[in-house]
């Protein structure tokens, strides 16, 4: 794989595939924007380095035929939002069509900063289409891949349009790699993962392919909920993901390494908050978090770690009744300043976004947040990441 330079983008116009596919609250306002941050410095770098003009290309959701160019899944917002957080004009282009889009382009002076609308508004985007990503390649001179987070799909703006242009990945791909490639080839030990959230069917496989490498394998949420369920233990009418009840009946628990909890915070019929030993689920109970032995039991086995993953919550964290275990967890981490950390996941991020707000928590230099939900699962999984390969 090449890596960028000053003298490669130098007087050269960039088409950058970035992840903006960010979360907005009720009020229509962007409610996290970790993933515009982390792009910062690679849009610094070019602009420092004197690049002709920089293009960005990015998603936003899964906008359906119906849906395309209207305002449901448009960028606007973003493209204001990364105005104000720069501090300089950005060129946002609605227009369909790539020989208008050109056009506009080519008009504008050098050094100027463009978002095109929403990519999956072009049905070629999704199909990976060679044609679609051959026009989309007569934007720019060089492409580059600064979307870790979506690298996983195979989509034209990652995959085919390597075909038409020199390509390179960005800063902070570039960066996930370096982090990630540390916990699959070489993790410290002892070599603690957690998982918990949802998306079941996309963590089995990293149980299976850590298993050999860590210590211990800490689990929660849907997860644990899923792998109990599997086992005809009661979770009452908690969430579980029925499809990967097979596979999680598999899983090796021979050699200790896989940890469940021992007990819950639940949400009883009455919707009352009670903790319960997992022998003690009820049938109507609803399981929202790990319990306060599970919490402490993984927090002083998180405190000895000298490698940490994590990815997922242990509960229903956008509760403050079912916050507890995740709030554990992060201090534990935190508190732990030898160990090498990657947090990963849509989910684990914004659970620490509530909770270094307003409080003392902080984060050091051993700690490394991942973009990447999905595409790090995968990575660490020895699954092929297409958007990666396309670049070598």
């Amino acid at each position: 794989m090449k890596y960028l330079t000053p003298e490669i983008v130098k007087n050269k116009q960039i088409l950058m595939r970035v992840d903006f596919n960010v979360s907005f609250d009720s009020k229509g306002q962007i409610s996290d924007d970790y993933r515009i941050q982390r792009v910062l410095p690679t849009i610094k770098f070019l602009k420092k380095n004197k690049a002709k003009k920089i293009i960005l290309i990015s998603h936003l959701g899964q906008p359906k035929k119906e849906d395309f160019w209207t305002n449901q899944f448009s960028l606007k917002p973003v493209a204001d939002y990364l105005e104000k957080t720069l501090k300089e004009k950005i060129n946002f282009c609605s227009l369909p069509q790539i020989d208008d889009i050109k056009k506009e382009i080519k008009k504008s002076a050098d050094g100027s900063l463009w978002l095109l609308e929403n990519i999956r508004y072009h049905l070629g985007e999704e199909l990976n289409d060679k044609h679609f990503a051959k026009e989309l390649a007569q934007l720019g001179d060089i492409y580059i891949n600064e979307a870790f987070s979506v690298s996983h799909r195979t989509s034209a703006s990652l995959c085919a349009i390597t075909e038409f242009l020199p390509s390179y990945p960005g800063l902070l791909l570039q960066e996930e790699i370096k982090h990630l490639q540390l916990i699959k080839d070489q993790p410290l030990q002892p070599f603690v993962v957690v998982l918990g959230g949802a998306k079941v069917k996309d963590k089995l496989p990293l149980i299976n392919s850590l298993n050999q490498k860590a210590s211990q394998i800490l689990v929660g949420g849907v997860m644990a909920n899923t792998i109990l369920k599997a086992e005809n233990l009661e979770i009452g009418c908690s969430l579980y993901e029925s499809e990967v009840l097979s596979q999680a009946k598999d899983l090796d628990f021979s050699n200790n390494k896989l940890i469940l909890p021992g007990d819950f915070v639940v949400l009883t019929e009455h919707q009352e908050r009670k903790i319960r030993d997992f022998t003690q689920i009820q049938a109507k109970d609803t399981i929202l978090d790990i319990g306060p032995i599970a919490a402490l039991t993984f927090g002083k086995i998180i405190e000895k770690a000298k490698t940490i993953l994590w990815n997922g919550p242990m509960g229903k964290i956008e509760n403050p009744r079912f916050q507890s275990g995740t709030k554990t967890i992060l201090k534990a981490i935190i508190q732990n300043k030898k160990a090498q950390t990657v947090i990963g996941g849509g989910d684990t991020i914004s659970s620490l976004k509530f909770k270094i707000q307003n409080s003392k928590f902080k984060f050091s230099d051993n700690i490394f947040l991942s973009t990447g939900g999905g595409a790090m699962l995968q990575y660490l999984a020895n699954k092929t990441l297409p958007g990666l390969k396309a670049l070598e």
